[in-house]
């Protein structure tokens, strides 16, 4: 695992979040409120693809980040979003 003397981020920076889950109607909406309360979320900075088999989908965020301590908590709040399948 990465520890942050081994990431070369500059901040501030773009970075996309990519979190994998069912395609139930509801993941969308915790993923935005996860990366949303450590950062704001524009209504554009979503994509979302669902999988082949429309079981799954996959939901990209694209946030401004200002520091690192914003990077950990956007993957901490995206842990926690129920039924979560993969976490890029």
């Amino acid at each position: 695992m990465l520890n942050d003397k081994d990431l070369h981020i500059e901040f501030p920076c773009d970075h996309i979040f990519k979190a994998f889950g069912p395609n139930d109607g509801k993941f969308v909406a915790a993923v935005q409120l996860a990366v949303a309360s450590v950062t704001p979320v524009a209504a554009d900075s979503l994509k979302v693809r669902p999988s082949s088999g429309g079981r799954h989908q996959s939901v990209s965020v694209l946030v401004r980040l200002h520091n690192l301590q914003q990077l950990h908590g956007i993957y901490a709040a995206l842990k926690d979003v129920p039924r979560l399948s993969y976490l890029l």
